[in-house]
């Protein structure tokens, strides 16, 4: 047996028999001798392993007593006292499981399978590589052990089961915590080994000698070759293009093209490798629910974690289908007459039919998880935009608030040029000037010039002409769908008040209409008060689509995407960006391959609920996003805002000043060195792939950043961690509060605008 001096840094584990486990240490290439393996599938068993070893004596029996008492859900430190011979001592690692917190029957018998294979040291096999290179294998030197028994003490908790393995150490060795956090692949699924390291960081130059091969073995594992079916228990992170949203096995109407190439450009997705569909070879065929969509097996959801995302999907779709769940399920065929009706759903609830109730066919039986004790009243929270007054959101002032404070306040722009010109095809879209004119707005600038406005940064727009008209004619054209290009004008008073004073709603030109496009303001009668509110409400539906398929689902879901894959395959668990990145990065895979499922997929949640339909995921493609704010060196994060009310940006602005600030004194840390950004070898590595192959249909683009310097890299993380914290929770988290009541923000429009006509002499 070799020594290990002066510590080990990796583990390697490898499940010589049994099921899948979570949360382990490292890997081994011990248990090649034919020991029994049983034929079964991972299962949700949480293992996590962690190990102290101490020379001294005392302080081992000191760590153990601690760690006992410090026993959490993530299991506890056990050490036994060692025993020294000849410059040796006996050690004990503990490894620590979390099983199911819900076991079913055969779960609770492969457990007791489990404890008898385990006991007798024929279920896990476990190596310790040191940082030291042992000159006869060229390779970090090593001792191994299975583990055997069970611990004389036993856990408080339930969940938790703790194994032992016995180790022969040098006396210097120090003490070793491995926090595997991982799920582990039984070897009959795959025979290699698992690698997991000290929870030390290195940069790829720093690695001990000892464990540099294991470092490029590990990252080797995880890319993969490209090619076959991932399987359930795999950890392979690989690249693909979104060629899954479609079904046309099942509907030529639910063929999708597929996103990801020069016409629909898009960022990948996390290759699956599930074969092409019959009738389309470019499209990959669907798996269904309840069947789950492949990720890498530690990017699943765990237990608790998937039990508070399906309630929280279950109240998401209950929210996002209010109308069509009402008209569907009511005890009534009557659609909502008035706006009583609809405030029936929140303050009554309304009834389901009773021969609908039990049809097994129905996609709404799992609304039983929130129905009354009757089993029949279906009830709604009240959303916050009428809690405390019902009113609100008619009223132009809240419309505005919501342009900067709602669900989606990061559309609207300042308008710095006039006239407003559109930059699509004339000859296509007609003439490119807008219906909006300079004597229309000056007629609500209170005596104020077009000019003079736009000057003192006055004037704003929430712009969505040139990304939806060339689609306009293909939404029209869906059943029970109207939609146009909006534009809408806000004005920014003295007192510091944002209003609205002109929409204008566009069609694409016909030869009997080549100028398609309308302009409303405020009326001072009744019906042109309602035509007024009418255009507001075609704005807030082409914004809530907006909103949901560009600037939450792809400016954040899916663009985050790729830098994970990539985070994966090019930094080492070692690699201190990886460390940085890593929070900011749990489950969003998992949430994405759902969202492939059963939200934006042909057919989902989101056609079916807004208004583009069939075409949302191409509208996704085509989405475009800017910003709101000059330079100002004076300013904090060198911005001045023009409006001061804008929480979305006041507040923004200074998380990402505290991320910006943290990323940058982590990011000094590591690299203090000259050049030691441009010589890390993965950091180069992983920037490369993303713009290369993450984002291949944008690589080209100028606006990509370098990463040559140390301010370089800071920029860079400091972009992923805001997009996946700040960015995300600013347009995630109002969509009930706003979009829970459907008048306040429609998903979609079922009638053209109406225009008004003359009354007869």
């Amino acid at each position: 047996m070799y020594a290990l001096k002066p510590m080990s840094s990796a583990f390697k584990v490898q499940l010589l028999t049994g099921p899948a486990f979570r949360r382990a240490p490292a890997i081994s290439r011990a248990g090649k001798n034919g020991v029994p393996r049983l034929t079964r599938v991972a299962r949700s068993t949480f293992w996590p392993i962690r190990a102290v070893v101490n020379s001294d004596q005392n302080k081992a029996t000191e760590t153990a007593e601690k760690s006992v008492e410090r026993k959490d859900a993530n299991g506890s430190l056990l050490v036994s006292p060692p025993t020294e011979k000849e410059g040796m001592v006996d050690v004990r690692a503990v490894i620590t499981i979390r099983k199911k917190m819900k076991e079913k029957l055969v779960d609770k018998i492969e457990d007791q399978w489990e404890y008898f294979i385990n006991g007798i040291g024929q279920g896990i096999m476990i190596q310790l590589i040191s940082e030291e290179i042992d000159p006869v294998t060229s390779s970090g030197k090593s001792v191994e052990s299975s583990v055997r028994g069970w611990l004389p003490k036993p856990s408080s908790d339930f969940n938790i089961v703790e194994y032992g393995a016995d180790f022969s150490v040098p006396s210097d060795f120090g003490p070793i915590f491995f926090p595997a956090n991982t799920w582990i692949h039984s070897r009959n699924d795959n025979p290699e080994s698992r690698i997991i390291f000290r929870n030390q960081a290195y940069l790829p130059s720093q690695t001990p000698a000892g464990i540099r091969d294991l470092r490029r073995e590990d990252l080797l594992s995880i890319r993969g070759n490209g090619k076959g079916e991932r399987k359930v228990h795999d950890r392979i992170y690989d690249y693909d293009v979104y060629n899954d949203l479609g079904n046309p096995d099942k509907d030529q109407d639910l063929a999708r093209p597929v996103l990801g190439n020069e016409e629909w450009p898009y960022p990948r997705r996390c290759r699956t490798g599930r074969p092409p569909s019959k009738k389309d070879p470019r499209s990959e065929s669907r798996i269904e629910k309840p069947h789950p969509v492949y990720v890498p097996r530690d990017e699943t959801f765990e237990e608790i974690k998937q039990n508070t995302f399906s309630a929280g999907r279950l109240k998401a779709v209950l929210h996002n289908l209010i109308p069509s769940i009402a008209a569907t399920l009511s005890s009534s065929d009557i659609p909502f007459t008035c706006f009583s009706d609809i405030d029936k759903l929140y303050n009554n609830g309304f009834f389901l039919k009773d021969d609908e109730q039990d049809t097994k066919e129905n996609p709404f039986n799992v609304m039983k998880l929130v129905l009354s004790a009757g089993q029949k009243l279906l009830k709604y929270e009240i959303p916050a935009v009428i809690k405390s007054d019902r009113f609100a959101w008619l009223r132009d002032n809240e419309f505005a608030r919501q342009a900067l404070a709602g669900v989606n306040p990061v559309n609207i722009e300042i308008l710095k040029e006039f006239p407003i010109l559109s930059k699509l095809d004339p000859a296509v879209y007609g003439p490119p000037e807008s219906a909006i004119t300079k004597e229309l707005i000056e007629e609500e600038l209170s005596g104020m010039s077009v000019e003079k406005a736009i000057e003192e940064k006055r004037l704003f727009i929430l712009d969505y002409h040139d990304m939806l008209l060339p689609f306009i004619n293909k939404i029209n054209s869906l059943p029970e769908r109207k939609a146009y290009a909006s534009r809408t004008i806000f004005f920014y008073t003295k007192k510091g008040v944002l209003k609205p004073i002109a929409i204008e709603l566009s069609l694409p030109p016909t030869p009997s209409s080549p100028w398609n496009k309308r302009v409303y303001t405020h009326g001072h009668d009744a019906t042109s008060y309602w035509i007024w509110k009418l255009a507001k409400a075609h704005v807030c539906s082409v914004d809530a689509g907006v909103h949901q398929l560009v600037n939450h689902w792809l400016r954040t879901h899916a663009s985050m995407e790729p830098y994970i894959i990539a985070t994966h395959r090019h930094l080492s668990s070692m690699h201190p960006i990886y460390k940085l990145l890593h929070p900011h990065m749990r489950y969003t895979l998992e949430i994405n391959a759902l969202a492939r499922q059963s939200l934006i997929n042909g057919g989902g949640i989101i056609e079916a609920s807004f208004g583009p339909g069939k075409y949302a995921m191409e509208i996704s493609s085509a989405g475009l996003q800017e910003g709101m704010a000059v330079e100002d060196p004076s300013m904090p994060c060198g911005l001045k805002l023009v409006i001061e009310d804008y929480p979305y940006a006041s507040d923004g602005l200074l998380v990402w000043s505290a991320i910006e600030e943290w990323v940058k004194s982590y990011v000094e840390h590591f690299y203090s060195e000259p050049n030691s950004v441009t010589s890390d070898v993965e950091l180069q590595a992983w920037w490369n792939e993303i713009k290369n192959r993450g984002h291949y249909d944008k690589r080209n683009e100028p606006w990509w950043p370098t990463l040559n310097t140390k301010e370089d890299l800071s920029k860079i993380v400091t972009i992923m961690i805001w997009i996946a914290s700040g960015q995300h929770a600013a347009i995630n988290f109002g969509q009930y509060p706003f979009g829970g009541y459907v008048p306040n923000r429609p998903t979609l429009m079922r009638k053209t605008h109406p225009t008004r006509k003359r009354a007869p002499l």
